[in-house]
């Protein structure tokens, strides 16, 4: 689909981005010359972001590399960076040139009066990057943007001093959106900080029941979680395998964001191998499961009314609460972390990996208030935590919109809506013709002829 506006604003010219670019022009300088050079890692995704380089001297990159230079625009061609939007337009390198990954397309501008802020914009529009995206080539995870698509795409052109005034304009409104952008892209992490909060302040008992009092914890108890929980036990690999239906077995996969995702990957173990060799590790609804190989430490979720009983593996421990201690307590406090984070400065296993072994899990200690207390304080987190999941909708929602902001700019800027027009510009139809002149007078390079093979 292409521009969906009946009408050119005054001034303007209908035309491509070949006839106003050259693609992937080659460059020649000094091999002792310092040059800024650009890996695809150091490509912005975001409209204004400065383009990263490492300097390097000109021999050691000019092979097998895309060239550039200052007022350049770059923009990858490969997926998934294309989609992903990295693009930008070059400036501030050393001596003004550049080198970087050869999964870059090159645009050149063949005219002064051609603005790469406007190029870039166009190449950032959410036009290019659906069209772009529908006519890759190549085979599935290494396609690529087709030079023909960017030479013939269709770009309306204001007069030259009308580009200047969008490129300015956008400059100013965009960099209002990112610094929105960023204070709103910051709450999740806060809202991630205020949930650990909220979880140590109300483990400790200090997790205010209104704006003048907390709880008071004289009557509570530090117990070994092996005393106060009915059971605590880790899991193991079944010697007999797995098959296709039974006893639901868990693995550490399954636990996912605090819930147990059984529908991933699922595994069963036969019901006499539940009642006979893994009969120790008999789950039932209500447990607390924890992973206890990592990384990541932590992974701990309730077991869900949906099965009467399960069965886990060795890196997986339950802890089964009892009259003294509730399921919502235990899994309370094991998020807190203290626990874990005292064993694992004792931890064993592999390069890499960190184990805690079952008698260290039934060694943790548990601060047990009153039953009426712990539920008191799981209800006033988990009320804190319903705030918390609106604020991130919110959020999530403020960002999409954000996100669409942009777009909304620049479907602005390209419909000619976006700063005034100026009749005594000269129009862009004046700039289009130097252009084709300048080509037509300009010989082509001669290829030369391939030597015989016999």
């Amino acid at each position: 689909m292409r521009w969906m506006v009946s009408e050119l604003p005054g001034g303007w010219v209908e035309t491509t981005i070949g006839e106003i670019c050259a693609m992937g022009p080659k460059s020649a300088w000094d091999d002792g010359m310092e040059i800024g050079f650009v890996p695809m890692s150091h490509a912005p995704t975001n409209f204004r972001g400065p383009l990263n380089y490492e300097a390097r001297r000109w021999h050691e990159v000019k092979k097998a590399y895309t060239h550039f230079e200052n007022d350049d625009v770059i923009f990858a061609k490969v997926t998934p960076c294309f989609e992903n939007g990295k693009a930008a337009l070059v400036a501030g390198l050393p001596n003004g040139a550049g080198a970087g990954s050869s999964e870059f397309h090159v645009l050149r501008r063949r005219d002064a009066g051609i603005s790469p802020s406007y190029l870039l914009a166009v190449i950032k529009s959410a036009q290019f990057l659906r069209e772009g995206e529908e006519n890759m080539t190549g085979a599935v995870g290494l396609r690529r943007v087709p030079r023909a698509f960017v030479e013939n795409f269709p770009v309306r052109l204001p007069p030259e001093a009308e580009q200047k005034r969008i490129a300015q304009k956008l400059d100013a409104l965009l960099a209002q959106v990112d610094t929105l952008k960023a204070r709103i892209d910051d709450i999740p992490a806060l809202l991630k900080r205020f949930r650990q909060s909220v979880i140590n302040h109300g483990v400790s008992g200090s997790l205010a029941l209104d704006q003048h009092a907390s709880f008071d914890t004289t009557t509570w108890r530090n117990m070994r979680a092996e005393d106060v929980c009915t059971k605590v036990q880790s899991g193991g690999t079944p010697k007999e395998g797995f098959t296709t239906e039974g006893i639901p077995f868990l693995k550490v996969y399954n636990i996912v964001d605090g819930i147990i995702e059984f529908e991933y990957r699922p595994q069963y173990i036969a019901a006499n191998i539940h009642q006979g060799s893994c009969r120790k590790s008999i789950t039932i609804p209500g447990d607390v499961l924890m992973n206890i190989v990592g990384p990541p430490l932590g992974k701990i979720a309730v077991v869900p009314q949906v099965v009467d009983e399960w069965n886990i593996n060795q890196a997986i421990t339950l802890f089964r609460p009892s009259e003294s201690i509730s399921s919502a307590w235990i899994h309370l406090v094991l998020l807190e972390g203290t626990n874990i984070r005292r064993v694992s400065q004792e931890t064993k296993g592999s390069a890499g990996q960190v184990n805690i072994s079952l008698s260290q899990c039934r060694d943790f200690v548990f601060p047990v208030p009153p039953t009426q207390i712990q539920d008191e304080i799981v209800r006033r987190v988990e009320q804190l935590f319903a705030y918390a999941d609106q604020l991130e909708a919110k959020v999530a929602a403020a960002q999409q919109r954000i996100d669409a902001l942009t777009q909304s700019l620049l479907a602005k800027a390209f419909r000619g809506e976006l700063v005034p027009q100026d009749p005594t510009d000269e129009p862009a139809s004046v700039l289009l013709e130097r252009i084709r002149t300048q080509r037509a007078a300009t010989p082509k390079p001669k290829r030369g002829r391939k030597a015989a093979t016999s």
